[in-house]
């Protein structure tokens, strides 16, 4: 199971937000590419990196951090927030990531979507679904729309998605456990890579996702408040 650090960037710094919260964010690195590559020299194999202006509008305020973390580190880096159309995606795998994360177009425009599964492959492009109490949250967890976010699993895969990130956005930043139930439900009524966001915060957690038999897992706030090191997940795996 691949294990992706989040770097979750706010106004050039590296932040984590609790609940997708804006009001509820806390600084941990006032320098997003001094956290990349520490993160490198753990031994990451992957970055989740996130752009938490973009995901609410504003794509310009930190290009160039996101820029210098792809350009800076050697390994894979994917990127997400805010990316809602071709250009968008186009800029972004020009700069290096490897994969565009997309979100709220598989809600509002999935017709693109599948274009651009068709232009650059479902290996670059990644959805990221994120639900509160079943239903689907788009543009920055702002709307929560009536689209039941199993359905709309099986309907992604059904357009030729590959690969889901599945937040849990009442678990996210929370440190209480990842809502295991869904990924169980994930894995048994779809044949999708599910990556698991939110809530991880112990060892056992991690060895239950991949006892889930999990594509990956994304660990935010418990790698930054040292609750969990990048080395012991890796030796517990």
């Amino acid at each position: 199971m691949l294990i992706l650090p989040a770097i979750d960037i706010k106004d050039n710094k590296c932040v984590m937000l609790s609940q997708g919260k804006f009001n509820h964010m806390k600084v941990y690195y006032s320098n997003p590419i001094e956290v990349a590559l520490k993160w490198q020299e753990e031994g990451a194999d992957y970055l989740h990196l996130v752009d938490l202006n973009g995901s609410i509008g504003d794509n310009l305020i930190n290009k160039k951090s996101i820029e210098r973390i792809i350009k800076e580190v050697n390994i894979p880096v994917q990127v997400g927030g805010g990316i809602r159309d071709e250009k968008k995606v186009e800029e972004i795998l020009e700069l290096g990531a490897s994969r565009v994360i997309m979100g709220t177009v598989a809600v509002e425009n999935m017709e693109l979507l599948q274009k651009l599964i068709g232009i650059y492959g479902n290996e670059k492009i990644v959805v990221s679904i994120d639900a509160k109490d079943g239903r689907v949250a788009t543009r920055g967890w702002e709307t929560i729309n009536e689209i039941n976010s199993m359905d709309l699993c099986k309907i992604l895969e059904e357009i030729g998605v590959s690969t889901v990130i599945y937040t849990d956005i009442s678990k996210d930043g929370m440190l209480t456990g990842p809502n295991f139930n869904i990924y169980r439900k994930l894995k048994e009524n779809t044949n999708l890579n599910i990556i698991a966001s939110g809530g991880i915060s112990s060892l056992e957690d991690v060895k239950l996702l991949k006892k889930l038999d999990l594509y990956g897992a994304i660990i935010g706030r418990a790698f930054y408040e040292n609750i969990l090191s990048y080395k012991e997940v890796i030796e517990c795996l």
